[in-house]
């Protein structure tokens, strides 16, 4: 039984349809990529996986479960979390909050308790807060478990996001352009930290990537997107060869 399966699942803006007829299986421990051209509905398809659309048609199963109609904190408490093209920390509060709230959803104590400041909560807190730490010792930056989310350079900003994530004790991860304004010693970083992430923490990956090194480097299988159809799928050597593929990037009918 797939993990993640969508069967003719399609987002309508009007009379533009941005995804139509989108069928995706993801298998249990597999790490996945969907790429396409700028416009071909990526962030879309991650946006109806996460509940902040709905489909306009089809299904969406998830550990055999419809998914359809949830919200987004439904579909995190469910075991989907994700990362955002463009990074959305919480930038005026510090590192170390940024993963404590996404523990919150996981929290041992109750309203009442932490109203009342009871012993459970104060368990509960320190709980969370060691947890919060030892997650940010694995993206190297409990050093600056104190500073302001903001003041990140860039690429530490990328990990704080994912270290959030993974707060949420997700089983599948969707990783929306992971590698953006990161140089090419980061990326390799970055390759290196998604592989051992997903050994590390049991999860099943789908990420989203225009630094083809990376996707041909990690994943095991592409789903290639264009104009919200899938045009192609398989191993990184298939899709490299595609002359499907090699159409949508160039533009132009490969001879």
């Amino acid at each position: 039984m797939p993990l993640l399966k969508t069967e003719k699942m399609s987002k309508a803006f009007g009379g533009l349809k941005a995804v139509s007829d989108l069928n995706i299986e993801i298998n249990n421990g597999e790490l996945i990529g969907l790429i396409g051209p700028n416009g071909a509905g990526k962030t879309t398809v991650f946006n109806l996986l996460t509940g902040v659309y709905e489909p306009t048609e089809g299904k969406i199963s998830f550990q055999n479960k419809d998914m359809k109609g949830l919200k987004p904190y439904q579909v995190t408490q469910r075991g989907i979390a994700r990362t955002f093209q463009n990074i959305r920390l919480f930038s005026d509060l510090s590192v170390i909050d940024n993963v404590k709230i996404a523990y919150h959803q996981r929290s041992s104590y109750s309203t009442f308790s932490a109203f009342f400041r009871l012993p459970s909560y104060y368990k509960g807190e320190e709980e969370m807060q060691r947890k919060a730490m030892e997650l940010l010792k694995i993206f190297k930056l409990d050093h600056k478990a104190e500073e302001v989310a903001k003041n990140l350079p860039y690429g530490e900003q990328r990990r704080l996001e994912i270290a959030r994530a993974l707060a949420t004790d997700p089983k599948l991860l969707l990783l929306d352009e992971p590698a953006a304004g990161m140089n090419p010693q980061e990326t390799q970083d970055l390759m290196n930290l998604i592989r051992w992430i997903r050994e590390q923490f049991n999860l099943t990956i789908l990420l989203i990537e225009h630094d083809m090194s990376l996707v041909m480097g990690v994943c095991e299988r592409i789903y290639v997107l264009d104009y919200g159809m899938i045009i192609a799928q398989g191993t990184p050597d298939e899709i490299k060869s595609n002359p499907k593929v090699i159409e949508a990037y160039l533009g132009e009918e490969v001879v």
